[in-house]
């Protein structure tokens, strides 16, 4: 288990950098590519909303398919897509060849967190999640900061995409030779994999997820401006800015998951939101210095990536028969909030300027609080009205 755990992970690394990279090298290639800063903030959102979109589907759709041929087949559409963007000669087939990428990310993220699901014990699955949940959050701990490092040496965004091209042929590999057999699940129809969004419990446990990482993303999107003050503008600063978020992120992903075993799911999820959401409301001050600049950004990973398995766990409990489901739902909901993060970022930064991008990602933040809260109170409800009554129970002697 522990092997194919490792296996899944590195995949999600690669998706994971490639998710992440683009913001860093975001101004540069909006330079090459002619467009204005906030523009080029399409190509986060054509990424994350065709995994988002097509997820769910995909899922439906290769449901027979064996895991080790979903997931090469995901690796190689995720491939050529980051291929095609590095070469590509304008902003629109620049556009077109991240959605391609999407693609490939939406064939293989949910499957991946579906399939750690299913070789963990009950016991132990909260650390599975998380642990796979660590290929993301590696991602910016090395993955983004690496690649923004490259295209600052370089001079050339370009180089960055070759780099993630790479990433996805080594996932490639180690998914061919290392990786475990995994049996095939049950064919389900698309119907009923977005079944469960009519169920209160799971709709308001999805919404926590959207609105916090619109929020976290729409700070994310345009890193370079936000941090401007702090980085003095090198791209160097910026990506060892990337590393230390990355660092708190891997620690945050990997913590969550014992916290969770021990405590439940609710405790960690309030006081990551709550946290962040502070966090987020000082950015305008915290950002403008690089010392305040890192204690901000460790914040940030450790809370911000410290949700991920929580929120997973709380949707597997709630509702434990549809667990594959809910987790190519959950992680499709944190792409729809990435995706829609670049245009509430690009609407920020004309109203208000970059600086001030941290409070609108809090207002989004403190509403997923109280969605979180809503949720609890609608899942422990649920959970009353289905406990078996003392009056059903057979008398027992004293």
């Amino acid at each position: 288990m522990n092997r194919s755990l490792v296996v899944l992970a590195a995949g999600m690394f690669a998706i994971g950098t490639d998710s992440f990279v683009i913001a860093g090298i975001l101004p540069d290639a909006a330079h090459s590519l002619g467009v204005a800063v906030g523009t080029a903030g399409w190509l986060l959102t054509a990424y994350a909303f065709t995994y988002a979109v097509l997820g769910p589907v995909m899922a439906a759709l290769t449901t027979r398919w064996p895991r080790r041929s979903l997931f090469l087949a995901g690796f190689a559409i995720f491939t050529t897509g980051n291929l095609v963007t590095a070469f590509a000669p304008a902003f629109g087939v620049a556009l077109a060849a991240r959605a391609l990428a999407g693609l490939g990310g939406a064939m293989v993220t949910p499957a991946a967190v579906a399939a750690a699901t299913a070789l963990a014990p009950p016991e132990r699955r909260g650390r599975a999640i998380a642990a796979v949940m660590t290929g993301l959050s590696a991602a910016t701990a090395l993955g983004a900061p690496i690649g923004t490092a490259i295209a600052g040496l370089t001079g050339n965004w370009r180089a960055t995409m070759l780099f993630v091209s790479a990433l996805g042929v080594l996932a490639a590999a180690g998914t061919a030779l290392l990786l475990r057999p995994i049996p095939t699940p049950p064919a389900v129809p698309l119907r009923t994999r977005v079944a469960p969004l009519a169920d209160s419990r799971i709709g308001l446990t999805l919404l926590t997820t959207l609105l916090v990482y619109t929020g976290l993303y729409t700070v994310y999107s345009f890193i370079g401006e936000s941090l401007d003050r702090a980085t003095g503008g090198s791209g160097t600063t910026l990506a060892a800015l990337l590393f230390v978020w990355g660092l708190a992120a891997t620690a945050g992903t990997l913590g969550s998951g014992r916290l969770i075993d021990r405590f439940g799911h609710r405790r960690i999820i309030n006081a990551a939101i709550t946290v962040a959401a502070v966090d987020f409301a000082l950015l305008p001050w915290t950002s403008a210095h690089l010392p305040s600049a890192i204690a901000a950004l460790l914040l940030w990973g450790v809370c911000g990536w410290g949700l991920l398995a929580p929120q997973t766990h709380r949707l597997i409990t709630a509702m434990p028969t549809a667990a594959p489901l809910l987790t190519g739902l959950a992680s499709a909901m944190v792409y729809v909030g990435v995706s829609v993060a670049p245009l509430v970022g690009q609407t920020g930064m004309a109203w208000f300027g970059a600086h001030w991008l941290g409070p609108v990602g809090a207002a989004f933040i403190a509403l997923g609080l109280g969605a979180a809260e809503a949720a609890h109170a609608v899942i422990h409800r649920h959970a009353r009205h289905n406990a078996p009554t003392a009056q059903s129970q057979p008398l027992q002697s004293k």
